[in-house]
């Protein structure tokens, strides 16, 4: 069984609720359909109810019934969700008058919803811009506690089995942060370990990646990787992390032997941590296009909750492959 086939029978089992505030959006709408006829999660659609229901019927949709459609200008909870958003961000100077106003923003509506513990998460981007999308989640899910900092995986599915397991890696921060310090790469790596065992079902063997191995070479950005994997060592004692490595030195055994002999992780690793956004983007592009790779993702970790943000292209399938994977975060946070 493949990857994704894994992803979304894991979801079935898990039988999350997740939020859809683009639920008046074409392409939403019959990922969501699709979502309901697989029984890969719950669903609940934001958006005018009749407006829903007419594109469902224009589209043949016969399993948009299953879902729970929530209009965000009049439901039972608007209320309360007007006060939590008040009590939240009355520090901030937010108004009961504004919070109105927000609230029937779907954007805004779906994160309070994941706040009150109504849903488990929430898929969004088809419409709005991933700014849109994650201003109201940082404001009001933030972040997981012990982390600071939004990272963006990507799960590497490559034809060469001899890298990773079975060719089955994963790599970050691809997608959000520019330039961590240490502190917040060692954030990313604890999150990407958690990423790895959640979505891809491995147990992470990560490689904290630098110019340099144990020492090869002398420079502040490979100081800050050495503090970087002390730092999530501390923060997560169990985890199987190593660094600074180079990239040959993390991912081919004879290389790690060479080079870091005493390394548990040295030609073994599965998990690949790039020390700034410019390096893990790059190559994760690379290895998709020169080594004919599948890459799954950004999937976004970090948050106190799976909101993850699609891209303004995505067809069907990226949306309920998302919303698989997103109702998988939900079962391992």
């Amino acid at each position: 069984m493949d990857l994704l086939k894994q992803i979304k029978e894991s979801a079935k089992k898990y039988n999350k609720k997740i939020v859809l505030p683009e639920g008046t959006e074409e392409r939403t709408l019959k990922a969501a359909d699709e979502v309901l006829s697989q029984g890969i999660a719950q669903i609940v659609l934001l958006g005018n109810p009749k407006e829903i229901k007419d594109l469902a019927a224009k589209h043949e949709l016969s399993n948009i019934d299953k879902a729970e459609i929530v209009d965000p200008k009049d439901h039972p909870k608007k209320d309360e969700y007007i006060d939590l958003m008040v009590e939240l961000r009355k520090e901030k100077g937010l108004t009961r008058e504004d919070a109105s106003k927000l609230i029937e923003d779907p954007l805004f509506l779906g994160v309070l919803m994941i706040k009150n513990g109504d849903v488990d998460g929430e898929v969004a981007g088809a419409r709005n811009a991933t700014g849109d999308v994650l201003r109201p989640a940082f404001q009001y899910v933030k972040t997981a506690p012990g982390i600071s900092v939004v990272s963006g995986a990507f799960i590497m599915i490559l034809k060469n089995k001899e890298f990773g397991d079975n060719g089955l890696m994963v790599f970050a921060d691809c997608a959000v942060h520019p330039n961590p310090t240490d502190k917040e790469l060692a954030e990313i790596a604890v999150a990407t370990a958690k990423t790895t065992k959640a979505i891809a079902k491995m147990e992470p063997r990560v490689a904290m990646l630098s110019f340099s191995t144990k020492g090869s070479a002398k420079h502040e950005m490979v100081d800050k990787v050495v503090s970087a994997t002390k730092i999530a060592k501390e923060m997560a004692p169990d985890l199987l992390i190593d660094g600074e490595l180079q990239a040959d030195a993390a991912i081919i055994e004879a290389i790690g032997k060479k080079k870091a002999p005493e390394s548990q992780i040295a030609g073994k690793a599965n998990v690949l941590v790039f020390p700034t956004l410019e390096t893990g983007n790059i190559a994760y592009k690379l290895v998709q296009r020169m080594a004919d790779a599948e890459a799954i993702g950004p999937i976004l970790q970090g948050m106190a909750a799976p909101i993850n943000d699609l891209s303004r292209g995505c067809s069907v399938s990226d949306i309920v492959n998302l919303v698989a994977i997103t109702a998988n975060q939900a079962a391992g946070l």
